[in-house]
């Protein structure tokens, strides 16, 4: 009886999915039971974690909601005291998905700007051909962007362009945040060394697994504006990431990411 229940407590401790979709979420009520129920339309079992930044509008009370029902046992929840930044919330994620021993960890907006039916794709790239991170890309053939004005397109490109110049990262898409990671990445990037927290982390993120010499892949997707609650880029974002990718390549010719 006794090593039927120990079987039976290890068997639970395990995930029935090796791959975790991150959403990070702020005031998004109005999105996330929508983009919830298209990841769990696909055929691929995959589970999500939602970190809520202590969400006034009910974001967290509506994802407890569908734990006790419609998700049991494959969304699960992180509670944060307020809005403490992008980075500092999928980091905190990763940490959480190595804990519980995830073999792939995919991020993800909550907005459906990132459409889920890309996720076995990204999956898909690490999982069976063999790369170690892939990205869902705007800026390779077959990607793309709509209902974005074409100001916020150039503006997208060229920071993309930019980026690629500074730090000399072959990905066309830098700025992306619809990522998936292998367990080994994480693993071997030390997380405690990555300084940004806004729009500059996905770059930062990139770069360390690409000086580490990890295989990276881009995947076409066709990035969709969001249509309900408010975008929370702003200019000390998009700042932090003009003058950090500087710091990055300066800081990648004498020290490393790695553990």
């Amino acid at each position: 009886m006794f090593l039927y229940s120990l079987l039976d407590s290890l068997f639970i401790s395990f995930p029935v999915s090796d791959v975790l979709v991150l959403i990070p979420t702020y005031n998004e009520i109005e999105n996330i039971e929508r983009v919830l129920a298209r990841v769990y339309e696909l055929p691929k079992a995959f589970h999500v974690l939602v970190i809520d930044d202590g969400s006034p509008d009910g974001t967290a009370d509506k994802v407890r909601e569908l734990m006790a029902s419609d998700y049991e046992g494959k969304l699960f929840l992180e509670e944060r005291a307020g809005k403490l930044g992008l980075g500092t919330a999928y980091i905190h994620g990763f940490k959480w998905a190595m804990n519980k021993g995830y073999d792939y960890v995919i991020e993800m907006d909550a907005d459906l700007s990132h459409p889920p039916e890309k996720l076995p794709e990204l999956y898909h790239a690490c999982a069976q051909e063999g790369f170690d991170v892939s990205v869902g890309s705007r800026y390779v053939e077959g990607g793309g962007v709509k209902n974005w004005p074409k100001d916020r397109i150039l503006l997208s490109k060229y920071a993309s362009i930019y980026v690629r110049m500074v730090t000399w990262m072959p990905i066309k898409d830098t700025t992306a945040g619809f990522v998936c990671y292998s367990k080994e990445v994480l693993n071997a990037i030390d997380l405690e060394k990555i300084r940004f927290v806004g729009y500059a982390f996905q770059i930062e993120m990139k770069f360390a697994a690409w000086q580490l010499g990890y295989r990276i892949k881009e995947v076409p997707i066709v990035f969709v504006d969001r249509e309900f609650g408010q975008s929370k880029m702003s200019m000390k974002i998009f700042r932090e990431a003009l003058l950090g990718v500087i710091s990055l390549r300066w800081s990648g010719f004498f020290n490393s990411y790695a553990k």
